[in-house]
């Protein structure tokens, strides 16, 4: 191999492994099979937005940033969305099924979802209401989802994965505040999932 071959090898991975570990604002994942096992959402805050040396869980310390959460059935309906603060070197975490679908905004509950993260800047401090009228949005963001693969013989198989970067157009980010407005307005305190937890978890299997 050429020494030309070479470099144009490395710099393709180091590209494609900084577009994997991108801490962009829209990030998307799936989780399914979850009439069969729990899946679970870990997120962190690479600092991107600044940090200082006092530490902190509240979305008033520095660099902190939210991650607001917007869960979809196959059907493309949203049944719930929350968020909640991510600071600097922090980490929090979701179940899906105690925390995403376990009060969504219709009776049925779905076995599997779509998740879209989208990180924004918290508004004087807090991030109250920021998944229904996000601040200017930031990077910072980076996350992973466990999820159950059937594997042979019947059983599933634990897996995790990195959140993808997705394109957020204009007509998607309506899609996604007016639907969370019309929950927190209209839902009776269905649709809102439950706050992250701090620390990360692994995925149960039943």
């Amino acid at each position: 191999m050429s020494f030309k071959t070479l470099l144009v090898a490395l710099i393709v991975l180091s590209t494609a492994a900084f577009a994997q570990y991108s801490d962009t604002p829209f990030q998307v994942n799936y989780a399914a099979n979850l009439n069969f096992g729990d899946s679970v959402v870990n997120i962190t805050n690479s600092g991107a937005r600044g940090a200082d040396l006092q530490s902190g869980t509240s979305a008033s310390t520095t660099g902190a940033i939210c991650a607001n959460v917007y869960t979809f059935s196959p059907d493309e309906q949203m049944v719930s969305c929350c968020s909640c603060p991510v600071t600097p070197n922090g980490l929090v975490s979701l179940s899906v099924q105690r925390d995403l679908i376990s009060n969504t905004l219709t009776p049925a509950v779905p076995t599997s979802v779509v998740i879209k993260l989208l990180a924004s800047v918290p508004v004087g401090g807090s991030c109250a209401n920021s998944a229904a009228a996000p601040g200017a949005l930031t990077p910072g963001l980076l996350a992973w989802g466990s999820n159950l693969k059937a594997a042979p013989g019947g059983a599933y198989q634990v897996t995790e994965n990195q959140f993808a970067s997705g394109t957020l157009s204009a007509g998607e980010l309506n899609r996604l505040t007016q639907l969370c407005t019309f929950i927190n307005a209209n839902g009776s305190g269905f649709g809102i999932c439950k706050a992250c937890r701090l620390g990360g978890l692994g995925a149960p299997r039943r």
